[in-house]
């Protein structure tokens, strides 16, 4: 059974609404928070990127005991969330400062291949919320892989997560309250 052929059921409606909140208040946090400095916003974002991916990586997981189908690859990519979540939380400033340029190409990578999945799962029953989502999520990868090479990457990712975090948190809402309907 290949990943393209797998039927997939939904996740519950309220751990979708949960995974939307948190995407709306880091976008909103990174447009509009009164940051002294691009460090400190740059900090602030690697610090919430980590919870993100941690609770994200638990999330996966946890979908993986509602829903069996692809369970292979819930369990990848929620170790892997939870392994880079934990990492940059318990190494902020090494991921942040030390490591930017690698870090910026591993989160592309990262929102690439989770792009490429919610795609999958739209196209097999996930809703049109997977879809736009999955599609953010490939450009913002794309993005940051782009911007891999130059000394302003890190801002290009500041600029790119907030959008993808106000985009992809009100579409994952939305998607949350309709799934919660039907």
């Amino acid at each position: 059974m290949t990943a393209t052929s797998v039927q997939t059921k939904q996740r519950p409606w309220w751990l979708m609404l949960i995974m939307g909140i948190l995407a709306f208040v880091v976008g909103a946090i990174l447009l509009w928070a009164p940051a002294k400095t691009k460090v400190d916003t740059y900090q602030l974002l690697i610090a919430f990127l980590g919870i993100y991916w941690l609770i994200g990586g638990f999330a996966e997981i946890f979908s993986m005991f509602y829903d069996h189908t692809a369970w292979g690859w819930k369990l990848f990519m929620g170790i892997v969330s939870i392994i880079a979540g934990g990492y940059v939380l318990m190494y902020p400033v090494a991921a942040g400062v030390a490591l930017p340029r690698i870090f910026v190409l591993i989160l592309g990578l990262w929102a690439l291949m989770q792009g490429i999945i919610l795609l999958v799962m739209a196209f097999k029953g996930g809703g049109w919320g997977a879809g736009i989502l999955g599609i953010i999520e490939i450009v913002f990868g794309l993005i940051l892989m782009a911007e891999y090479g130059s000394l302003g990457s890190g801002l290009v990712m500041i600029w790119a997560a907030a959008v993808w975090g106000l985009i992809g948190g009100v579409i994952l809402i939305v998607q949350a309250f309709r799934q919660r309907k039907a």
